[in-house]
């Protein structure tokens, strides 16, 4: 079975350690999440779990979402029973902020099953999937680390400027993926191999060694690593 969680990251802190070393880690709040769907080869293509964390409030969730978790009883289903089709199993609870896909084996996991970060007791390691922070339009020496220009000989106020970017007359243009300014962050990251430090099934909280990607209270996947030292 694949292991894997959804939370949220609550922030940063250290503890000591029983030789009295002080760690730092990341606190995130893992769970408990449902189990809303199953994907199996022979109807998908591919094994996966699909879960879901943080109850949504029905007043702002759409009709799908509603309907993804829970059956309506709408006239097309009513349609479909009547015809003899056997209707998907639902996980029957309110619809759900953060969903996602685990993927690999979901064997000994049912629709509708609770998912809690006591899972992770006896797992050394994780991989954190988050979405880092924005920081908006920035420029070379903040985006992608360049040291800027010469503050002497004649270089004026230019200090932080990238550079020429031209080419010759062949080819006359900028070929894409050139380092140039722009918008920073908001993007998908992976972290590999963090060490887990405490788990805290009472409270749904687990504690890894290292950096999370995200602001707090940001929505993070947690899995087993893959990654071999």
């Amino acid at each position: 079975m694949t292991i894997g969680i959804l939370g949220r990251k609550v922030g940063m802190t250290q503890i000591f350690d029983d030789a009295g070393r002080a760690v730092p880690v990341t606190v995130l709040q893992a769970g408990p999440c449902r189990v809303l769907q199953l994907r199996t080869v022979e109807s998908d293509g591919y094994e996966a779990m699909q879960i879901g964390f943080l109850d949504k409030p029905r007043r702002l969730a759409s009709r799908s979402e509603r309907g993804h978790v829970a059956a309506l009883g709408g006239k097309r289903s009513k349609k479909q029973a009547a015809a003899g089709r056997v209707a998907a199993p639902k996980a029957n609870c309110e619809p759900q902020q953060f969903v996602r896909e685990i993927r690999g084996s979901a064997e000994g996991v049912s629709v509708g099953d609770e998912v809690t970060v006591a899972k992770l007791e006896g797992i050394k390691a994780v991989d954190v999937v988050g979405v880092t922070k924005g920081r908006g339009f920035q420029g070379v020496m903040k985006r992608h680390g360049f040291k800027g220009q010469r503050a002497t000989h004649g270089v004026k106020k230019v200090h932080r400027h990238a550079g020429s970017y031209g080419c010759r007359t062949d080819p006359g243009r900028i070929f894409k993926g050139r380092k140039m300014p722009g918008h920073y962050g908001v993007e998908q990251v992976t972290v590999r191999n963090l060490k887990i430090v405490r788990v805290d099934p009472e409270n749904n909280l687990l504690l890894v060694h290292g950096a999370v990607p995200g602001p707090r209270g940001a929505f993070v996947v947690i899995r087993e690593t893959n990654k071999k030292r």
